[in-house]
Formats: structure tokens, sequence, C-alpha cells
């Protein structure tokens, strides 16, 4: 954060905020704000631009600890740690936001107004004793994370996405759009990410359909990821990308950047909206075009949602063989479908024989992610696209999950199950030297 940025966050932080149980007291409330009004006012601004962020938190820290000592003031130490904690968030960090920021089991914030915060821990969604002051002050807090990416949110612009310093999705649509108040919706991401084996760990798939997959990257399958909002596939797109050779050249195009790939030699692109005079918009089918000439081995594109379908479908027939891809889809057979809705957004001239025979050419498996009711991610489904029967795309299901139960402690019971079907891409693996157990192709195991 540049210094200028510091000191006008610093200079803006005057609202108060309520955390916690012991927040409600009127007198914890009370000392808070007169504590952070008078250390507002001691501050040396010229001093604090020329101050690290991390001596300038240190100092700040000392200042509030020795003003509450010498107060004598009637808390206990976790009351006193907290309030030091509190102010020192207002002023240089997202107020309320840095206590639920630094919990490593909560996945999902969800705002809906300045007094209605919940979270997901464990797949489970529940409400949290965390308030906003009023809508100014949640608004002064969006326009901080806004502004750190270089994005705006106003009643001309009212919707927003970015990202969070750890990499987190952060969404913000406020007034007249959002009735209620500015509604925020931040998607967590793990400091450590998520390994393919930790996938296999925590039963989303099998290791059978995971050597598979790692099968797949490595000789250069084109692969979408479907499935719905919060099924894990960007989880999924980074462990896929894991296995993806460490000497090759990697783009990456996303919305907001949360990608958090290991290898050396990756070029991350982002889209930008319009400035302030409506111009200056970059899609992603503009960055599809562009990193087509920036000589990638492999092209990452967060999720397709329009026209940069049928530039994605293209760069994978021309040479550019291992893309991968999400999106938004309920079945492995409807994301073919939204593809095809997406690809005639984006060329209408198009036949829809001609739009199915590009996508048969170009995809090569579809891998299905659905969230369960316990909170559970797991791939229900990996689909080899074929080729073409008349108008028709063909596809064969080389795996598949199918739910039983749900057993009473709420958890879905069910069984990974091979189909049978030897793919027919088995011919790609063994040709770069990856050659499978048969019995991949034949498993069952129930979870």
């Amino acid at each position: 954060m540049s210094n200028s940025r510091l000191i006008d966050r610093v200079r803006g932080a005057s609202q108060r905020y309520r955390t916690g149980p012991t927040s409600d007291s009127v007198e914890f409330e009370k000392i808070k704000k007169t504590l952070h009004a008078e250390l507002i006012a001691g501050l040396d601004f010229e001093q604090v631009s020329r101050t690290p962020r991390d001596e300038l938190a240190r100092r700040l820290r000392t200042t509030l600890t020795d003003r509450i000592e010498q107060r004598a003031l009637p808390l206990n130490r976790l009351e006193r740690e907290r309030l030091v904690e509190e102010i020192l968030d207002e002023i240089l960090g997202l107020g309320p936001l840095e206590a639920l920021l630094r919990d490593p089991e909560i996945s999902d914030i969800l705002i809906n107004g300045y007094e209605t915060v919940y979270v997901e821990k464990k797949g489970k969604l529940q409400r949290v004793d965390v308030h906003f002051n009023s809508d100014d002050h949640l608004m002064q807090i969006i326009d901080r994370i806004v502004s750190a990416v270089g994005r705006r949110v106003d009643e001309t612009n009212p919707m927003v996405d970015a990202r969070l310093r750890d990499g987190s999705r952060f969404n913000a649509i406020i007034p007249p759009l959002a009735l209620d108040g500015p509604v925020v919706s931040i998607r967590r991401f793990g400091t450590i990410p998520i390994s393919a084996e930790d996938l296999v760990a925590f039963g989303s798939l099998p290791q059978p359909m995971l050597e598979v997959l790692r099968g797949c990257v490595k000789a250069k399958l084109n692969i979408l990821i479907s499935g719905g909002t919060g099924s894990g596939k960007t989880t999924l797109l980074n462990c896929l990308s894991s296995f993806i050779p460490a000497n090759e050249r990697i783009v990456t195009i996303e919305d907001a950047a949360e990608l958090q790939l290991q290898q050396p030699h990756i070029v991350r692109l982002e889209t930008r909206p319009t400035n302030l005079e409506g111009k200056g918009e970059v899609t992603a089918r503009d960055l599809v075009k562009n990193a087509l000439r920036m000589r990638p081995d492999r092209i990452v594109l967060g999720e397709i949602r329009g026209g940069e379908a049928i530039d994605m479908l293209q760069a994978m027939n021309t040479g550019h063989e291992g893309s991968l891809a999400t999106v938004h889809s309920n079945t492995t057979r409807d994301a073919l479908s939204r593809l095809e809705t997406m690809i005639g957004m984006g060329m209408p001239n198009l036949s829809d024989k001609n739009i199915r025979e590009m996508m048969a050419r170009a995809l090569d498996l579809v891998i299905q992610l659905d969230r369960m009711s316990d909170g559970t991610r797991r791939v229900v489904a990996m689909t080899e696209i074929t080729g073409m029967e008349g108008s028709v795309v063909t596809t064969q299901d080389i795996f598949n999950f199918k739910q039983r139960t749900v057993d009473d402690d709420g958890r879905v019971r069910g069984t990974f199950t091979a189909t049978g079907t030897r793919p027919k891409f088995m011919g790609r693996l063994l040709a770069q030297g990856i050659d499978l157990d048969p019995a991949t192709f034949r498993f069952r195991m129930d979870v």
C-alpha cells in the first residue's frame, strides 16, 4: 500500500464498529471512540508518510497500550487487547472484516447490509455477531478494497469485482441496485493452496480418478471444468494446473486474479472495467486474443462467461493444446449446451452444426463438480468428448459419483464408480509415456 493511500485511510478512519459479545457495552464503545479520536488527532501525517506500515502499526499499538494503562480503564486484559486490535484494524486494515479474515476456517463472508454478516465454515452458513456502524462505514471499507486494485464503485458503477491482499475474491453491489444497503460477498482462498492429494483426502475424488486427470493434463488434453457456484471449480483448476510441467509458459486470464499457480513461468492477465468516462474496458475476449500473441504453451481461462468462448476454442484448435477453463453449469451435457450458446454470442453467423463440430474437435474432457448438502465438494462426472454423430456431439462417461443416502450425522454417502469404458484419449496418454493401470477403469469405492 502506498503511503499516500495509507494517510487517506488513517484520516478517514473515524467511524467506530462493534464486534464480539462484549462490544455491545455502551461504556466499551465510548472508550473506543474516545481513544480512536485522540490517536487520530495526535498523528503527524508527514511522519506517517515516511513510516513503513509494519513500523507504523507497532508504534500505534504501543501508543494505544500506554494510553489505556494511563487511564486505568475498567477493562480486563482480554477487553484491553481487543480494544487495541479493533482500533488498529479500523485505522490500518479493513475494520470488522479483519477478525473474519484472520480465521482460516472461514471460506465465505457474506454481508447483507451493515448489520447482517454471515460466514461459511466447513460448508455451513452461520450468522456471526459482527457489525458495521452504518452503511457509510461499510462503503468506506468497500472503497478501501476496490481502490487498492485500481477499481471503483459508485452510483454510476454500482457493481464491482476485486481481490483482497490474500487473493480472495471480492464482489460488492451497492444502492440503487441493492435495495437494503451495500452487499458484499467474499470468497476466501487459503494461504496454503489445496493440493491434489488434499482433494483425495477430503473425499472430493478417489486416487484412480486423480491419476487419470494427472495424465490428461500432462498429455495436453483440453479440459473444461463445470459446476455451480461454490462447487470448487477454481480449487480443482488450481490442482490440475499443478500438473503442468515447470518448463512450460502459462498464461492465465481472469476477471479477478485468484488462481494460485506454483510454476515459475506464469503470465497473469486480468480484465479491466470501464473508467469514469465509460471507456478503457478490457474484456476476457480481448485478453484471450492477446494471449495468442504471447507464445503460450498453455492458456488457463478462469471462467468462460460470453463471447470469449469462441476465441478459446479456436485457440484449442490451432495448436494451443492443454488449455483449461471453467464454466457454470449443472451437468456435463448442460456445460456443452451453455458453451454452444456462448459461442453463438461471439460468432452469430455460425450454424449450430459448425459450432458443435468446433466443440467436438477442441474439447477432450468435461469434469462436473457438485456441492453436496453436507458442504463437501465432489467430482460427480468425468465425461469424454468422443466426436460427432450427425449434428450431435457424442460423449461417454468415464467415471461418476452416485449419492445413496444421508447418514444420521448429515453426511452424504455415495459411490464413485468407473463405468468400465476405456477412453479414446488413452492413445494420447500412451504416446506421452503415461501407462495407466487397466484396473483404473474398473474400480468402485464407497464414501
